[in-house]
């Protein structure tokens, strides 16, 4: 479905703004267990039928739990004429920086 290779484009956690659009490319079941707060979530398996909610008017920032499916999905947005970039190291690397995340109500996030 997706090709893994050189040359995506990437950021680093700490150089992502406050207002960035970011893109969450995991499984539902890793959604639930703890997110970015602002972040929009969209599966990679759901990403080809659902291609028309992702912006093609702003750079999207799109993140998985390491940075491999968002890596694929990058390549694939990017051939399809969208602005996107991979976050390095993904929501392992988020939470890593201490930054804020939420989880299903009444759990404590986590990154699976």
């Amino acid at each position: 479905m997706f090709q893994r290779g050189p040359g995506v484009p990437t950021v680093e956690v700490g150089a992502l703004s406050a207002d960035a659009y970011l893109l969450d490319v995991r499984e539902h079941d890793e959604w639930e267990a703890g997110h970015a707060p602002a972040a929009v979530h969209l599966p990679l398996s759901e990403l080809i039928a659902r291609l028309d909610e992702v912006p093609a008017d702003r750079e999207v920032h799109v993140i998985c739990k390491v940075g491999g499916r968002s890596a694929q999905a990058v390549q694939f947005l990017n051939a399809q004429g969208r602005d996107t970039v991979n976050v390095a190291g993904g929501m392992l690397a988020w939470a890593a920086a201490g930054l804020p995340m939420q989880a299903a109500p009444g759990t404590e996030p986590f990154v699976a």
